[in-house]
């Protein structure tokens, strides 16, 4: 597979470009942004320095590896909106070294302009279908602060379980799972 373009009906999601620094930058220095994914707070160089020499060559070796996906690092993907072209958020799988194994997660942020659309929905779904159908992935999680009410919302639509509650860097976060076999009862 040389590119990703997972399709979700009014946004798609696509691999992480250099030119889309600014944009991440923008949202996830949004203060509702980053009040829920604060460790996504950077400067722009720091975004730029992150895009171009971590998430880029990571989305190159997760690719490189499919269907074996297990030990590789991350998967960045950007949101978009179909109908302008815009990048509105942005999704991503890899290892949460705070869980325990099988630790992959989905994780994704949007703009709060993008709110309460159904988007951020879209995007998990396309991405646990992708990485259910084309990878060996047999369970994913998810964390969410117990005040995230939307994102939580989310995990649950996608068909994620609550477990338990987890510390992860010192704050409470709701933890669930998704095996494959219930996303294939739950697709």
């Amino acid at each position: 597979m040389t590119e990703v373009y997972i399709d979700c009906g009014e946004i798609y999601l696509r691999e992480f470009r250099i030119e889309d620094v600014d944009t991440i930058y923008e949202i996830t220095s949004q203060p509702e942004v980053y009040e829920f994914l604060p460790s996504w707070k950077t400067t722009r160089e720091q975004r730029l320095n992150y895009v171009e020499n971590y998430e880029i060559p990571s989305n190159n070796r997760f690719l490189a590896a499919l269907p074996d996906i297990e030990d590789q690092t991350y998967l960045n993907l950007a949101i978009i909106l179909k109908e302008t072209g815009k990048l509105i958020g942005f999704c991503h799988s890899g290892l949460k070294q705070e869980l325990p194994a099988p630790n992959r997660e989905i994780a994704y942020g949007l703009s709060k302009f993008y709110w309460n659309r159904g988007y951020a929905s879209m995007a998990a779904k396309g991405l646990i279908d992708f990485l259910f159908e084309e990878t060996n992935v047999e369970v994913l999680n998810a964390v969410a602060l117990p005040n995230n009410v939307g994102s939580n919302r989310v995990i649950r639509k996608c068909g994620f379980q609550f477990m338990d509650d987890v510390e992860i860097d010192d704050q409470i976060h709701h933890h669930y799972i998704l095996n494959r076999k219930d996303w294939r009862k739950h697709k």
